[in-house]
């Protein structure tokens, strides 16, 4: 009769070891000995195997019992079917008895270590594109460049593609490595148990590969700082603090992934006269006391040049009065050397520009004037602050 496996040995511990005891000393002799970490070595593949079994016997609690007791499957059996003499199925200890299937914890495993259990057979992780990073620059401009549009010349701090490696990161004549922490599947992974936690690789930071020789201009990067100038088309009608996308003018991406976007945030130098209030413009227009009283027509600024507003006799301050479509226009895009944004075809749509009537008194008045008030005084009838009183007295 040959001598029955004893598992405890094999993972190490006591035969009143606990359950939890048992898990750890398991996970970390499978680490030392899995065959991904351990290619070829035939004496580790044999240990492995051992761990594996003893563990698939001993983590249950119900084998474990009937393993300390010599019963069920575990009984000893000098025939066919025991643990003596006698030809065994593969992966399993006889027919007729416990019968372990290897490749069946194999697969479990590679769950646990991130990768098939069973050397040569690691997937390289396909590498994702990476998306370049958005840009942000400022340009400032003046109050009739964001009414008519413009084109600004703009100097804009990126990374471009190493001339020297071409973006590979890796010395002319050498190229990157598989990793070996990860074997290029660019990630690890922790075991808990059944089950694992999987995170980018701390050695090459998930790309799978490493770089031993770096490029001596981009020190492995791939990419060089540069600045890249643009003539940036500036839409008629944007606003202070306006932001003009423009696609693919953003740093390149990596591994093939697309550029990303700049943007453009405009400063607009305020007008003296012109103040903007949303979609439209607003201007303050002063009169004098007799143009508020007995009306006038009077000549206020646009953006193209002068009109005439009449002004109703008794106009009051702060009445507003409306020239509608002769405000700012509505963007309808931007562009930067020949790709556009947004926008679309037709006539342009306008906002208005609002007047705000304000009535201009005198500070300090002449002799002359002050007789003229005091005869103006005389004709006009009634006290304007009489109906107060009239209501507080009801």
């Amino acid at each position: 009769m040959a001598a029955r496996p004893d598992h405890y040995a094999t993972l190490g511990v006591d035969k009143k070891a606990s359950q939890e005891d048992i898990k750890k000393a398991y996970r970390k002799l499978a680490r030392k000995h899995h065959p991904d970490r351990n290619a070829g070595d035939a004496q580790a593949e044999a240990r492995f195997k051992e761990i594996s079994q003893a563990y698939d016997v001993l983590g249950d609690p119900e084998k474990r019992k009937q393993y300390d007791a010599g019963t069920g499957p575990f009984a000893f059996r000098s025939g066919p079917g025991g643990f003596g003499s006698g030809p065994h199925p593969p992966g399993g200890f006889g027919s007729g008895g416990f019968d372990f299937d290897a490749s069946g914890m194999g697969d479990i495993l590679s769950n646990l270590f991130g990768g098939p259990a069973r050397p040569g057979r690691g997937r390289r992780a396909r590498q994702r594109a990476e998306r370049g990073r958005d840009l942000e620059a400022e340009v400032q401009i003046s109050f009739d460049q964001a009414i008519a549009g413009a084109q600004v010349s703009l100097s804009v701090p990126t990374s471009g593609t190493c001339p020297t490696c071409h973006g590979i990161g890796a010395k002319p004549g050498t190229t990157p490595k598989v990793c070996p922490r990860c074997e290029g599947r660019g990630v690890e992974t922790e075991g808990q148990g059944m089950f694992s936690i999987s995170q980018p690789c701390s050695l090459c930071g998930g790309a799978g590969t490493v770089i031993e020789q770096p490029c001596p201009t981009c020190k492995g990067s791939g990419a060089v700082r540069t600045v890249k100038r643009y003539r940036v088309n500036i839409p008629a009608g944007v606003k202070d603090g306006s932001k003009i996308r423009l696609p693919g003018k953003g740093e390149p991406g990596r591994r093939g992934g697309p550029a990303g976007d700049l943007y453009v945030l405009t400063h607009v130098t305020p007008s003296p006269i012109f103040k903007r209030k949303g979609e439209h413009l607003e201007v303050e227009v002063p009169l004098t006391v007799p143009e508020a009283l007995r009306g006038a027509e009077v000549e206020v600024p646009t953006l193209t040049g002068r009109k005439k507003l009449r002004v109703p006799p008794g106009t009051r301050h702060g009445t507003v009065q409306r020239l509608r479509g002769e405000g700012p226009p509505k963007p309808r895009g931007a562009k930067a050397d020949g790709a556009e944004t947004g926008g679309a075809g037709g006539s342009r749509v306008r906002g208005d520009i609002h007047y705000r009537f304000t009535i201009e008194v005198p500070s300090k008045l002449t002799d002359e004037q002050q007789q003229a008030v005091d005869a103006l005084s005389q004709v006009l009838d009634g006290n304007p602050r009489a109906r107060l009183f009239e209501e507080v007295s009801r």
